[in-house]
C-alpha cells in the first residue's frame, strides 16, 4: 500500500484509501500519505467506532481531510463524488 501511495505523488491529485486494518497500526502509511501532496479521503465500509476499542484510533485520520465510515459501499461512491468536488474547488480557487 506505501509503494502505491508513493507512486500515486507523481500521477494523483487525490486518494481515496481504505486503509483496512493498517489504520490503527502503520504509521508508515501515514509517513506516505503525509509526503502526498494532494487530497486524501479515507473510508470504512463498517463503522470503526462500533468495534474494537483499538480499531477506534486511525493513524491515516490524520493525513485525511476526510473520514466516511458505516455506510458499506456507498462510501466509495460519496468519497469519490468529494473527491472530484474537493478538486474543482481547488482548481476554480
Amino acid at each position: 500500500m506505501r509503494a502505491a501511495i508513493q507512486a500515486a505523488r507523481a500521477t494523483s491529485e487525490g486518494i481515496v484509501i481504505n486503509p483496512g486494518a493498517y489504520s490503527h497500526t502503520s504509521v508508515a502509511i501515514l509517513d506516505a500519505l503525509n509526503a502526498f501532496d494532494g487530497r486524501v479521503l479515507e473510508v470504512h465500509i463498517s463503522n470503526i467506532h462500533k468495534r474494537e476499542a483499538f480499531r477506534h484510533h486511525s493513524y491515516v485520520s490524520l493525513a485525511a481531510r476526510a473520514v466516511i465510515c458505516g455506510l458499506g459501499p456507498t462510501g466509495y461512491r460519496l468519497a469519490l463524488e468529494a473527491m472530484a468536488e474537493i478538486l474543482q474547488t481547488t482548481k476554480d480557487a
